[in-house]
């Protein structure tokens, strides 16, 4: 215990050396904050939905620990994962693929929510496919442990297909709320259905 003391000082004296050559702005300028990093993966557990996981590979990720805003741009390919629990809870390990997300950028604000000019996004288990589109006024909404909201989103499923606008819906593919000008149509004879994420004839 009594070498715990200088030990530690030291190790302050170290981090305070170093910090005091780290730049913090441009000169005559605002003080910068937050981090950028390149060429990344990325893996958030969103608090309101428990049990997923959504997975970004981004060519660039700025963070700002102030306002705990989060940037990605150069984005390849986002992934929304369910993580399998066991008979008593546990999580196993396994993952399951729920949906995948393309989109050029994207913004996680403070509550973890997901928002972008606009994504495609595709609902594996319905074998779903929405090109979602938004304004500067109203973006792209992905909202954790509700779903997704857009001003304009074109839908192609086996069980849905049309142009859905002020579009609310599910993960689960429920269609929460539309708008009165939405054009869609539930097929009465489907020729096709979804079985293990891939469309077959019935």
């Amino acid at each position: 215990m009594q070498k715990a003391g200088p030990l530690a000082l030291l190790a302050l004296l170290v981090f305070a050396l170093a910090f005091a050559f780290v730049p913090t702005g441009p000169r005559g300028g605002a003080a910068q904050t937050g981090a950028q990093l390149q060429g990344v993966r990325l893996s958030l557990y969103p608090a309101r939905d428990e049990g997923a996981v959504w997975t970004f590979a981004a060519g660039d990720v700025r963070s700002d620990p102030v306002t705990n805003i989060t940037q990605l741009s150069e984005l390849s390919r986002g992934e929304r994962l369910l993580r399998e629990r066991d008979a008593a809870g546990r999580y196993t390990g396994r993952q399951t693929l729920d949906a995948t997300l393309s989109t050029p950028e994207l913004t996680i604000n403070a509550q973890d929510d997901l928002v972008t000019p606009g994504a495609r996004i595709t609902l594996v288990q319905q074998c779903a496919d929405l090109t979602l589109t938004g304004t500067p006024e109203q973006p792209v909404r992905i909202e954790q442990g509700t779903g997704f909201s857009a001003p304009v989103a074109e839908v192609d499923s086996p069980a849905l297909v049309g142009r859905i606008t002020r579009i609310q819906m599910s993960f689960q593919f429920d269609l929460l709320a539309s708008g009165e000008d939405s054009n869609y149509q539930l097929p009465i004879d489907p020729t096709e259905t979804c079985r293990d994420g891939k469309r077959v004839p019935i």
